[in-house]
């Protein structure tokens, strides 16, 4: 059988104190001749792998830098036991039953316990049951199956907007929102990504024993589960809705129009209100925050579905009126079958539509004259084809863009089919309300990519990405989608041919909601 050739076991790199200095592989004494280990690279890392091998090497383990034939023991972590086999079958291993194929649970146990434990069922990767179980499969069981078989990656799991573990995710996202306030990145993504995969369950989650064979349940994840598994509520999340500083930056960027940056900016000058900011002359807001401050009350409250309909017909009609071919698709939340958010985002596009096409800026000066539009921000197209797709995974795009603030009149509102109650008491004031709206005009041939990209969830396009770089060497973006391997980028003329070339089974719009 041909090795298997992984990087180097030791890089190159300057000493740091408390550091290990490296192994020599003659150097360890074999004292468990009878076991030959194998630890899988795979959604691990080079670095964390390197650890181990250390590890297991200064305890007297045999443990090798490639998959040979003496090899009896392949340990994974956060991979199934498919996701296994799969990876052995594109190395040429056409015989993988004579391999025990191990969670790292096993290879754990065994570094506590100084010796080789025995493999339990507990610690084997085998193939999991058919999802969904039965209606007659013990819950146990069935919250079993569903773990060993999760990916880690938010493209492929079906999630609708039916959260069996809200308490747990919206701790999560408390978390996650104020490692984001303070730009710490790393646990951000890291309560996102756990957050993500709680909402994917089938099966609320009771015990500790629930999460084996999940993905991105770390440590610090694992902790703030069990807290609530114990006590019903995370204190850390209680603490953090009453911490100034999160409540300050909290307030700020709802906002329209500020940031991260501006908000660190006025808690250092003292405020913790947004009168307290208005209240102060010296400060230059854009024109972006004045009709934030102008429309807050507006902005922060919830756009109902009908509302979003109603803002669809305003600009669809207004589109039309120039483009009577134009196809104008919502997308965001509303695509993905939410009934409430907090904006509503368009897709524009025509079958001819040029780059330099003007039918943003016809839109805006009908919507002046109808006395439509309280406020807009037009960025004009800077795609070059030469540039796409980006490599970062969260870079913006470069399509024509506008992001407006539109007076909904009530009248134009269905509000037969949807509970706006708390909105009865400002229907009294005024008879409009200020809505945030984003217009996008997409080539036509990048429809589909764009549509992609502009429906969502923030956790699914990020994992969409990143799936798309490291298990399929290409590069996706709202833009297209290129093979590195092949060096061409390929066409879609829907989403579903994108979800195809990426080797995807397809996930409607509803199944989204990572």
């Amino acid at each position: 059988m041909d090795k298997i050739r992984t990087p180097s076991l030791f890089p190159q790199r300057k000493k740091q104190k408390g550091m290990h200095p490296p192994i020599s592989l003659s150097s360890c004494e074999v004292k468990f001749s009878e076991l030959v280990i194998f630890i899988m690279e795979r959604k691990m890392g080079v670095t964390r792998r390197t650890f181990l091998m250390e590890l297991a090497r200064r305890k007297g383990f045999r443990v090798e830098n490639e998959l040979s034939d003496s090899v009896t023991h392949i340990v994974a972590e956060n991979n199934s036991c498919a996701e296994v086999l799969e990876w052995l079958r594109g190395h040429k291993v056409r015989d993988s039953s004579r391999f025990e194929l191990l969670d790292i649970s096993w290879f754990t146990a065994c570094m506590e316990a100084g010796k080789p434990v025995d493999s339990e069922k507990k610690h084997r990767l085998i193939v999991q049951q058919a999802y969904p179980a039965t209606s007659d499969t013990p819950e146990s069981e069935a919250s079993s199956s569903v773990a060993g078989r999760v990916s880690q990656y938010a493209c492929q799991r079906r999630t609708t907007l039916n959260n069996c573990n809200k308490k747990f995710t919206d701790a999560f996202e408390i978390l996650a929102e104020n490692y984001e306030f303070r730009e710490n990145e790393v646990p951000c993504l890291a309560f996102m990504r756990a957050a993500s995969v709680l909402k994917f369950l089938p099966f609320t989650v009771v015990r500790m024993e629930d999460l084996k064979g999940l993905p991105c349940m770390g440590g610090e994840i694992r902790n703030v589960i069990e807290e609530i598994i114990e006590e019903g509520e995370s204190s850390r999340a209680k603490d953090m809705l009453t911490d100034e500083r999160y409540q300050s930056f909290k307030l700020f960027t709802s906002v329209f129009g500020v940031g991260l940056k501006t908000s660190e900016k006025w808690y250092r000058m003292g405020f913790r209100t947004l009168e307290e900011v208005k209240a102060d002359k010296t400060l230059k807001l854009s024109r972006m925050q004045k009709a934030g401050f102008l429309y807050h009350e507006d902005l922060v409250s919830n756009v109902f579905k009908a509302e979003a309909d109603a803002v669809s017909l305003i600009v669809k009609d207004a589109v039309r009126t120039f483009l009577p071919d134009a196809l104008v698709t919502t997308t965001g939340g509303f695509r993905r079958g939410k009934k409430i958010g907090h904006d509503v985002d368009f897709l524009i596009t025509c079958p001819g539509l040029r780059q330099e096409e003007e039918v943003l800026h016809k839109v805006i000066d009908l919507w002046k004259k109808q006395g439509l539009l309280l406020y807009y921000d037009l960025i004009e197209s800077t795609l070059e084809q030469a540039k796409l797709p980006s490599r970062k995974v969260d870079a913006f795009d470069h399509f024509q863009k506008c992001f407006a603030i539109l007076k909904l009149h009530q009248q134009r509102v269905d509000t037969s089919s949807c509970d706006t109650s708390e909105e009865s008491d400002k229907a009294e004031v005024k008879d409009w309300k200020a809505i945030r709206v984003d217009l996008v005009v997409s080539p036509f041939e990048q429809y589909a990519y764009a549509l992609l990209g502009w429906t969502g969830s923030r956790q699914f396009e990020r994992d969409l990405r990143r799936y798309a770089t490291h298990e399929r060497k290409m590069m996706l973006d709202n833009h297209a989608l290129y093979d590195k391997t092949k060096r061409i980028f390929l066409k879609a003329k829907s989403e579903e041919e994108i979800f195809a070339h990426l080797g995807l089974d397809y996930l409607e719009p509803w199944e989204r909601n990572a």
